[in-house]
């Protein structure tokens, strides 16, 4: 499936549509969990390099057993730009961006910033970005901030720049995976985990000793099977799926979703306590979906509203 392809002229499937974005909502939401489960004794920068270097193997083999050629040199470079974009640059910055002291809540809300980036990319790459996704991609921004208000604002300089830089790595590489001439998917997959777990492997043997690996608990590990199977292997290729086959607007809406399904998880399983600026929350993200979703319905029942209420007035 090659990634320049038109994504406005796509129809998927409603059920491949809905499991997609099922898949990328729910489960992406419950990997802040874990990550923090898995965080408890693993270095950072090792357990997303093995993470990636591990996923990007297996779907290395995948592709094979798919009978799918390897990837030419221009097919190399661009999965290349993709993996350092996505997986190195936009993953690991947010680890540091926390380790040098930027509060969670103010993390939780940079990261929401990534569908709106990604939707300005599509547009100035001539896509067209319809107003009712502007307005859903808002209210979730202003919806994800309501659910950070419990969170922890603070900031270090370097650590806001850091976490500023995330989400506009994530989104252009997001954007180009959309535009770039890709190998089919699965092998652009472990292109880009295979290449972005191995940059990610040089930075971490620079910071992070090896034999720390050998004091991380069974908790941990099993933590980060989660991430390599569900976050990775399961949700990050729905998400690619979604990149190719859907606009940018609702590929990228899982990053105000993902924080409502996180709170969610804390309360079942992390014993955390709801507050009104939940219940405030919740409903703008939900509009956020509608408009992102129906925004073409809407926009005709609107105008055919307006035409009939002009009718009465003419009568």
């Amino acid at each position: 499936m090659p990634a320049n392809i038109n994504v406005q002229a796509r129809h998927p499937a409603p059920w491949a549509l809905g499991l997609a974005l099922l898949l990328v909502y729910v489960v992406w939401g419950t990997t802040y969990f874990a990550i923090g489960i898995a965080l408890q004794t693993m270095p950072p920068l090792l357990m997303s390099a093995i993470r990636f270097l591990c996923a990007g193997g297996v779907m290395l083999l995948v592709a094979l057993w798919q009978g799918h050629a390897l990837p030419t040199a221009v097919q190399w470079r661009n999965a290349a730009i993709v993996g350092a974009l996505m997986v190195f640059l936009a993953m690991n910055l947010v680890g540091f961006a926390q380790k040098l002291g930027i509060g969670s809540g103010l993390m939780a809300t940079v990261v929401t910033t990534m569908p709106m980036w990604l939707a300005l990319w599509s547009r100035w790459g001539g896509e067209r970005v319809p107003v009712t996704s502007w307005i859903g991609l808002a209210l979730g921004v202003v919806g994800a901030l309501l659910l950070a208000l419990e969170g922890d604002f603070s900031a270090t300089w370097l650590g806001a720049l850091l976490a500023f830089g995330a989400p506009l790595c994530w989104s252009v590489g997001s954007y180009a995976s959309r535009k770039l001439s890709l190998p089919a998917p699965a092998m652009a997959a472990a292109v880009q985990w295979l290449v972005g777990g191995a940059m990610g492997l040089v930075a971490a043997l620079c910071f992070e000793p090896p034999s720390a690996l050998g004091q991380v608990s069974a908790q941990s590990w099993a933590a980060w099977v989660y991430l390599l199977v569900f976050g990775t292997l399961v949700a990050l290729n729905a998400y690619l799926w979604l990149l190719q086959n859907t606009s940018a607007a609702l590929a990228g809406s899982y990053s105000f979703v993902n924080p409502a399904v996180a709170l969610l998880v804390g309360v079942a399983l992390g014993g955390e306590l709801l507050t009104g600026w939940v219940f405030a929350a919740l409903p703008l993200i939900g509009a956020a979906l509608v408009f992102i979703l129906y925004g073409k319905a809407l926009k005709v029942w609107s105008v055919g509203r307006k035409k009939a209420l002009w009718g009465v007035r003419a009568g």
